[in-house]
């Protein structure tokens, strides 16, 4: 009897480890998130990089504030290269950030610099914002050109704009300082020199 009872203890204890296995619910393919919604987010960490590059080259270096005037025209830049597949510091037009600059805002002084990258990524794989962010800083920094500008001590004031244009991020960074100029006062308008008969109104 004893037998028959471990017997079933036995047959029970296999029947469960034969049991049929709970269905897996499929897997659903990867997706990459849309790389353009990544842009603001890769910008940031760009910034803070900088930021941070800047204080560990040279801690008397200026911190850098963000600039709302810079931010445009560094936007405006990253979408013109996306756009148009280039990388430099003139658009096919001619355009600079300076020149763009000046003509939204005449009063504008002091000495502007400007950084231009450009990454291909991989559209399956999408975009790390923090391992790009990091890659493109590490490109300026291995240029001694860019690294200079990018760690200018009086440098205060900065933005950067990124945009995708088919499988490569482009950015761009753009920094400026005044030099401690104080502020452009508007010219007074030219009096014309009249004769004695203009001013007395003789023909």
């Amino acid at each position: 009897m004893s037998a028959r009872r471990g017997l079933l203890v036995a047959l029970a204890l296999v029947c469960t480890g034969c049991a049929s296995p709970r269905p897996v619910a499929p897997v659903a393919p990867f997706k990459p998130v849309d790389p353009k919604t990544q842009m603001a987010a890769l910008e940031q960490r760009i910034f803070a990089l900088v930021q941070s590059e800047r204080r560990r080259i040279d801690p008397a270096a200026k911190p850098l504030v963000l600039d709302p005037e810079l931010f445009g025209i560094a936007e405006q830049r990253s979408h013109d290269m996306a756009a148009k597949n280039y990388i430099a510091h003139n658009s096919p037009e001619g355009q600079s950030a300076a020149s763009l600059i000046m003509d939204e805002d005449q009063s504008f002084q002091g000495l502007l610099g400007e950084n231009l990258a450009a990454q291909p990524f991989n559209k399956q794989y999408g975009v790390d914002v923090n391992t790009y962010a990091r890659r493109l800083v590490d490109t300026w920094l291995a240029s001694p050109a860019h690294r200079a500008n990018l760690a200018y001590a009086p440098y205060d004031r900065s933005a950067v704009g990124a945009s995708v244009g088919g499988d490569t991020i482009y950015v761009i960074q753009l920094f400026a300082t005044d030099l401690g100029l104080p502020p452009p006062t508007s010219p007074k308008p030219a009096v014309p020199n009249l004769s004695p008969r203009a001013q007395n109104g003789a023909p």
